[in-house]
């Protein structure tokens, strides 16, 4: 006996978010990348359009992390510490349709580097490579302000998704994104609630929802996954049901996250029973991504190359690619 799956309709349509721009544009981008548009739950072809595919970011440093992890140092090795070249290598070996440029640098307690250095950081990536960029800062308020205004500036007419602002810091990232032209991702700690009430904070100051992403805050395979998977679930399904305040696209980091667990960093020597640490690492950073993309992800900033290449090819049977 055949079994039919009935469609369900949904009224809300999750916002379409273009991110670059080319020079016809203003900026000087080869192309730009659209996420969202979906109005129907990830991979339900059958129930609704997913004009966009989910887009993978990898991520580059202004100064490479303490802690990075030595898995990834073989894949990048000397162009770990040289933004541009390292950004051009995740864009012409490893496929990246976006770069992330992390400034963590800058967090007065991991190196206080000056403003200056952030731009000339950022620059450099942008003369590297054409795709379009993610501009990544950190939780020090102040200096993070003080960061993203230059950087938004030195970027202007470039569309690059300023990530991130917060209830506390959100007004002058966001002037300066109105200012010169940008994207803002709105970051909210994994709760549904705290999510919308930031979006209605910018749009109550007229920040364009055409350039607004979410951001929950997530965690990797085993440090909170579950409850992030839930709160996605959430806001996607808020968002279709047609709360228009949480029907924007979704941006996760599973790279950053997976970088830090035990799991994905300790020795084979340490635990034999886990096994290869190179293969784990990039295990553990597919299994979260891929949970997150089934949750709702858009705009997945990831950091193995194997996760990525792989991440890449779940979107292509999700969008019904084969």
């Amino acid at each position: 006996m055949a079994f039919t799956v009935t469609p369900e309709k949904y009224v809300g349509k999750i916002q379409e978010v273009t991110l670059g721009a080319t020079a016809a544009q203003g900026g000087t981008r080869s192309h730009t990348v659209t996420i969202g548009g979906s109005n129907a739950p990830p991979g339900h072809c059958f129930e609704g359009r997913h004009p966009h595919r989910p887009v993978v970011a990898l991520e580059v440093f202004d100064q490479a992390p303490n802690k990075y992890p030595d898995t990834l140092r073989k894949y990048y090795g000397e162009v770990l510490d040289r933004p541009g070249d390292m950004a051009k290598m995740c864009v012409e070996k490893y496929g990246a349709e976006m770069i992330s440029v992390r400034l963590e640098g800058t967090h007065p307690e991991k190196g206080n580097r000056t403003v200056d250095q952030a731009v000339a950081v950022v620059q450099a990536v942008q003369k590297a490579v054409s795709v379009p960029l993610i501009i990544t800062g950190h939780g020090h308020y102040e200096k993070n302000n003080e960061v993203m205004k230059k950087v938004s500036e030195a970027l202007q007419g470039e569309n690059c998704l300023i990530h991130r602002v917060e209830k506390d810091n959100y007004k002058v990232i966001a002037a300066a994104c109105q200012a010169y032209h940008h994207s803002l991702a709105a970051q909210s700690p994994i709760d549904v609630n705290l999510a919308k009430q930031l979006n209605i904070l910018l749009t109550d100051l007229d920040f364009s929802t055409e350039k607004l992403v979410i951001d929950p805050l997530t965690g990797a395979l085993g440090y909170g996954l579950e409850y992030s998977y839930s709160i996605m679930e959430r806001i996607r399904n808020d968002g279709l049901a047609g709360d228009r305040m949480l029907a924007f696209p979704l941006l996760v980091t599973p790279g950053y996250e997976c970088a830090m667990v035990k799991e994905a960093r300790v020795s084979r020597e340490a635990y034999p029973a886990w096994g290869d640490t190179g293969s784990r690492h990039a295990y553990w950073e597919t299994v979260t991504a891929l949970s997150l993309l089934m949750a709702g992800a858009d705009l997945l900033v990831m950091y193995h190359p194997l996760a990525a290449a792989a991440i890449k090819k779940s979107i292509d049977k999700l969008m019904g690619n084969k």
